[in-house]
C-alpha cells in the first residue's frame, strides 16, 4: 500500500491523534512494554481485539439460546394470587316462581365483602413438532455462532499480520535511508573539502546540500509513519495506544518465495474456507425454517393441572379461616384444520429460500475460486517485482559508486553522481513498496486458500 494512502486512511479511521517523532522509533515512554513476535501480536489480538472477544460472547449466548429452546420443553409452573374487597356485593335477580310469586324477580346478593385466590398452574408440552425442530436448530444456530467466531479471529490475524509487516518494512526504509544519508554526507564532505582547495564548484556542493536536505526530510517524515504504523498495529491488536510495543521479528524471517504458489494443486481448498462453512450452516438453518413451517401443519398435545385454594369471609380479619380447595387436572389437543393458505404460502417462501441459499453456495464457490487466483496471481507477479527492483537497487547503488569515482577521477561530472543518487533513492523506494505488496500478497494468498484457521 502507497505510504501517502496509507496515512490518510488512518486519519479517516477516527484513531487518537498519533506520536510525531522527531528522530525517535520507539513508542512513548508511558504504559507497559510488550515485545511480541508475529505469532504473539496475533494471539494477544485473539484474547483482546473486540471483534473476537464480541463473537465469542455470541458463542455464549448461543449455548444460553440452546437452554432456553429446552427449557420451553420442559414442565412449566406459574403460581398466582388475588385479593378482592367487594365494595358493593353482586346482586343476582332470581325468578319469583321460587317463592310463588310467578312473573317477578327477586333480587338477591350472593357473595362476601372478601375473597382471595391462591393457584398454582403446571403445563407439560406433550408433543409439538415446532418445538423438537427448535431443539435441532438451536444446535446449528450454536455452530453458525462458532464459525463466525473462527471469521472474526481470522479477519483479525490477517489485520494483525499486515500491520506488523507495514512496521518491518517502515523501519527496513529507515535503514535504507540512514544508509543513504551516510554515505550522502560523506560525499557531501568530501565535496565540501574540495571547494574549499578550489577543486569543486559551489554549483556541485549546492546540489549535494540540496539532495542531502531532502533525504533529511524524507526520514524524518518516514519516522513520523512509522510512529503511526505501530499505533495502528496496536489497535488491530487491541492495544491500548499508550503501551510500548517493539517487534522481536525481522524483515529477513518472512520466507517470500514461490513454493507457497506451486503448492496451490488442491482443487478443493474452499471447503476451509470459513466463509463457506458459514453459508452451508445458514443453508442448514434455513431447511430447519422449512421443518419448522411443515410442523405447523401436525397436532400439538399439551398437559396441565390446576390447584387453587380460596378464601372467602365478610371479615378481613377471618378471611384466611376457612379454605375452599379446587384441582383438575386434564389435556389439550390443537388440530390445525384450516388457515386460509396461510401455512402454505409460509411453507412455499421458506422452500424458495433455501433454493436461493443454495445457488449462494454455488456463487461462492466460484467466487472463491477466483478470489484464489487471483491471489495467486497477485503473489507471484509480487515475488517477480520484488526480484527485479532488488536487481534495480543493486545496478543502481553500482551506478552510483561508478559514478563517484569517475567524477574524483575528473572523468564525470557532478549532475552523473546526483542523477546517480537520485536513482538509488527511487530504486530504494520502489523495492520498499514491492517488499510491502509482496508481503500483503502473501498473507491474501494464505487467507484465500483456507491456511489460516
Amino acid at each position: 500500500m502507497n505510504i501517502r494512502i496509507l496515512t490518510a486512511l488512518l486519519l479517516l479511521s477516527g484513531l487518537p491523534s498519533l506520536l510525531m517523532a522527531q528522530g525517535q522509533t520507539t513508542a512513548p515512554p508511558a504504559g507497559q512494554t510488550y515485545s511480541f513476535s508475529l505469532q504473539e501480536a496475533v494471539n494477544y489480538a485473539y484474547e483482546h481485539q473486540a471483534s473476537v472477544t464480541n463473537a465469542g460472547l455470541d458463542v455464549k449466548s448461543a449455548e444460553y439460546r440452546i437452554k432456553e429452546v429446552i427449557a420451553s420443553g420442559l414442565p412449566q409452573l406459574n403460581g398466582s394470587a388475588n385479593f378482592q374487597d367487594y365494595l358493593k356485593i353482586p346482586t343476582t335477580l332470581i325468578p319469583g316462581e321460587f317463592i310463588n310469586q310467578p312473573g317477578s324477580f327477586i333480587p338477591v346478593k350472593f357473595g362476601v365483602k372478601y375473597q382471595s385466590n391462591l393457584a398454582l398452574d403446571a403445563t407439560q408440552l406433550l408433543f409439538n413438532g415446532t418445538f423438537f425442530v427448535g431443539v435441532k436448530a438451536s444446535k446449528t444456530y450454536k455452530e453458525l455462532s462458532q464459525r463466525s467466531f473462527t471469521r472474526a479471529r481470522i479477519d483479525v490475524n490477517v489485520n494483525v499480520t499486515k500491520a506488523y509487516y507495514q512496521v518491518l518494512v517502515s523501519d527496513e526504509q529507515i535503514k535504507l535511508l540512514d544508509a543513504n544519508l551516510a554515505q550522502l554526507k560523506q560525499q557531501l564532505d568530501q565535496t565540501t573539502a574540495l571547494n574549499k582547495q578550489g577543486f569543486a564548484e559551489k554549483i556541485d556542493v549546492d546540489r549535494l546540500n540540496y539532495q542531502y536536505n531532502a533525504l533529511q526530510t524524507n526520514r524524518e517524515n518516514v519516522l513520523r509513519l512509522l510512529a503511526l504504523n505501530y499505533q495502528l498495529l496496536k489497535f488491530q491488536m487491541g492495544m491500548p495506544i499508550d503501551e510500548n510495543l517493539t517487534l522481536k521479528d525481522k524483515i529477513i524471517d518472512v520466507k517470500l518465495d514461490e513454493s507457497s504458489v506451486a503448492e496451490n494443486t488442491d482443487t478443493t481448498f474452499y471447503k476451509r474456507r470459513v466463509e463457506y462453512g458459514l453459508s452451508e450452516t445458514q443453508k442448514k438453518l434455513y431447511e430447519y425454517d422449512v421443518k419448522r413451517v411443515k410442523s405447523l401443519f401436525m397436532p400439538s398435545l399439551s398437559a396441565f393441572g390446576n390447584y387453587t385454594s380460596s378464601y372467602q369471609n365478610n371479615s378481613f380479619g377471618n378471611l384466611y379461616s376457612s379454605q375452599f380447595p379446587a384441582s383438575y387436572v386434564g389435556l389439550r389437543l390443537n388440530v390445525p384444520i384450516y388457515s386460509g393458505g396461510q401455512r402454505t404460502n409460509q411453507l412455499r417462501q421458506a422452500e424458495i429460500t433455501v433454493q436461493k441459499s443454495q445457488n449462494d453456495i454455488y456463487r461462492l464457490k466460484d467466487a472463491l475460486s477466483l478470489e484464489a487466483n487471483q491471489a495467486r496471481v497477485f503473489y507471484f507477479n509480487g515475488l517477480q517485482t520484488l526480484s527485479s527492483q532488488r536487481k534495480n537497487q543493486e545496478l543502481a547503488r553500482e551506478v552510483l559508486r561508478v559514478t563517484k569515482i569517475k567524477y574524483q577521477q575528473g572523468v564525470g561530472s557532478s549532475i552523473e553522481v546526483t542523477q546517480a543518487q537520485t536513482a538509488l533513492e527511487d530504486a530504494d523506494n520502489k523495492y520498499i513498496q514491492g517488499l510491502y505488496d509482496a508481503l500483503v500478497s502473501k498473507v491474501d494468498l494464505d487467507k484465500a486458500y483456507g491456511r489460516i484457521q
